[in-house]
């Protein structure tokens, strides 16, 4: 037998600035899938280079390792989609690939020895989310253990200045857009489409004020929102199901352009 590395992982689950559908797909949430991750030894990768749009047996394989080890491509259809660009760009920023959607050979190389992301609060509660915009990652603990990374577009960090009519009201709304550090938790959230009055938010989760956690129909490769958490809308439709009310959020990092 070859080398094991123990991970604990669940899922069920374009280029940037790709638009996703509307109305997301019903999603099964993450089950929980065996302890002992295959490595190289046990996976062995089928080596083909892949590229956005295509199809078949080797995109379903594909998926289905990016699932085991706690990614979300959506569904194993065997198609190579916006929902599996976004867990392969999250797969590649974990394991140190410049994200790109062609799979070529060091990421079926990684894929076979993967990576754990970086622990950014070791002595956090089992658990937790974990938000590391460096790499522009979530990392989602329940009991300890693993249950679901994700590509993120943070803030921007570049001062907006937006007019909406909020309360019946035409407004004047100013902000810095930057997704703030430190240690919070889950409060507040709405189903479906919730409109602020700096846009909408898909499955919103707010864990700091007015910053939550939400599905967008845009989660590009670089922060880009007014200081919210994007996440792909695959991922937004199950999040809900697996992160409770008063969830450790930390946020760390600072992303470099």
């Amino acid at each position: 037998m070859g080398v094991r590395q123990h991970l604990a992982v669940a899922a069920a689950m374009v280029t940037a600035g790709a638009v996703l559908a509307m109305s997301p797909p019903a999603m099964a949430a993450p089950v929980a899938v065996q302890q002992t991750v295959q490595t190289a030894a046990d996976w062995i990768s089928p080596g083909k280079t892949l590229k956005i749009g295509a199809k078949g047996s080797v995109v379903k394989t594909l998926q289905a390792r990016l699932r085991e080890l706690g990614y979300l491509p959506g569904k194993i259809d065997g198609r190579y989609g916006g929902a599996t660009q976004s867990a392969v760009w999250a797969f590649q920023k974990v394991n140190g690939i410049k994200p790109t959607s062609t799979i070529a050979s060091r990421t079926w190389r990684a894929l076979e020895n993967p990576k754990l992301p970086k622990v950014l609060v070791p002595n956090g509660r089992p658990t937790r989310a974990e938000v590391n915009l460096t790499t522009q990652i979530l990392v989602l603990y329940v009991k300890g253990r693993i249950k679901l990374i994700s590509h993120i577009s943070s803030g921007s960090g570049v001062p907006y200045v937006e007019y909406a009519t909020w309360n019946g009201t035409r407004q004047k709304f100013t902000g810095d857009a930057r997704t703030p550090t430190g240690n919070f938790k889950t409060t507040w959230r709405r189903d479906g489409w919730h409109r602020s009055y700096l846009g909408q938010l898909y499955n919103p989760i707010f864990f700091n004020g007015g910053i939550a956690f939400h599905g967008a129909l845009s989660v590009p490769l670089y922060p880009a929102s007014h200081g919210c958490v994007r996440l792909p809308m695959h991922v937004a439709e199950v999040l809900p199901g697996l992160l409770g009310k008063g969830v450790p959020v930390h946020v760390r990092g600072k992303f470099q352009r």
